[in-house]
């Protein structure tokens, strides 16, 4: 899978733009604040239709303009897709696959499948526990429709089911449709705990076993799923805690309160781990997602590298760039290309003031 080109039009800084990639490494370096991220973001809402940075549509249109354009060219098992997008200001975005308009942009998941590795994301071990919940829901959208379509109901039963906890405290008659929503949430919510459950008995296997080279094999990684609570008794819980949630007015159990432990010699990183140990698995973790992906679909997905490679020592680095160089197409955004040592089909984009000039 790579991405073969992009256009850009009033994107952020980028008034137009029409650039080519290679389908090895594409190094996108410059000064800060230029624009190379802005190209990362356009990738990845090609393919999730979200900016990865939690921006709204409309501040990702150019200052001054009124709508932006994004066309973005794509070959996947040898067949060649046409994403365009059509960003406004107070109106939902416009998709279209190979001109075509899309019904809901949630069809656009698992024609470009993007692995998107930031200085943040090296912190996903030791941050709170909804950034692991992100990067759980994130990979999974992408890979099962169903698991988007769960998700997406559970998200929508858990907020009536909170707003009704809310109105109950003026109108206690409303009590008698609780039950109602109690039944969804749990029917939803099995079915995301077991599909959580199942990715992440998957994963371990991987993490596990890339961590180990990584480490030179001094250490041993362990992913694990921590539920708030089980699918099987997700409704015994559910009522248990119903006496609380009506005190505190929104729901304390479910797939919304889940976690991952990430653990070394029975010792918890997330809280003990030195800041190396929590690197290297935040590391192994991001390898082992695109090689899952490329178990999953028989390709590997497009990787994203936004300004890592300065964060990462030698040692890491050479890791990450070994574990690439000529299997995944790769966007990588520096400061100093020479961080970046000749990979196979390296190609070169020096980014000026929302202009790009090969170099």
């Amino acid at each position: 899978m790579i991405i073969q080109s992009i256009e850009l039009n009033n994107f952020r800084n980028y008034e137009n733009l029409q650039i080519s990639f290679d389908e090895g490494t594409n190094i996108l370096f410059g000064d800060n604040a230029q624009g190379k991220t802005n190209i990362l973001e356009a990738a990845y809402l090609s393919g999730t239709t979200k900016s990865h940075k939690g921006s709204k549509d409309k501040e990702m249109i150019r200052f001054g303009t009124n709508e932006a354009h994004l066309r973005t060219m794509v070959l996947k098992n040898g067949k060649q897709y046409q994403i365009d997008m059509h960003l406004k200001h107070n109106r939902s975005k416009g998709i279209a696959v190979n001109k075509i308009p899309m019904k809901k942009a949630s069809e656009l998941f698992g024609i470009l499948n993007i692995v998107f590795f930031s200085p943040e994301d090296l912190n996903i071990i030791k941050n709170g526990p909804s950034e692991r919940r992100h990067f759980l829901d994130a990979e999974l959208c992408q890979l099962d429709k169903i698991y988007l379509s769960d998700l997406s109901n559970y998200n929508k039963i858990l907020n009536q089911r909170n707003k009704l906890l809310k109105d109950m405290v003026y109108r206690p008659e409303l009590s008698d449709t609780l039950p109602v929503w109690d039944m969804q949430l749990i029917d939803t919510g099995k079915k995301i705990i077991r599909r959580r459950e199942q990715f992440v008995k998957e994963l371990n296997e991987l993490v596990h076993e890339i961590h180990y080279r990584i480490s030179g094999g001094r250490e041993e990684l362990f992913l694990s799923y921590e539920p708030s609570v089980s699918a099987d008794l997700l409704e015994q819980e559910l009522e248990r805690v119903k006496p609380r949630d009506l005190k505190q007015c929104q729901t304390s159990v479910g797939p919304h309160r889940d976690d991952l432990l990430f653990s070394i010699a029975g010792v918890d990183i997330r809280k003990f781990g030195s800041q190396g140990q929590q690197r290297s698995a935040a590391l192994a973790l991001k390898l082992a997602q695109l090689e899952y992906v490329r178990q999953e679909i028989d390709e590997f997905p497009v990787l994203l590298l936004d300004d890592v490679m300065s964060e990462l020592d030698d040692q890491r680095r050479c890791q990450l760039l070994k574990f690439i160089d000529g299997k995944v197409q790769t966007f990588i955004t520096v400061n100093d290309k020479a961080l970046i040592p000749d990979l196979s089909g390296n190609a070169y984009f020096r980014i000026i003031e929302g202009r790009i000039a090969e170099g």
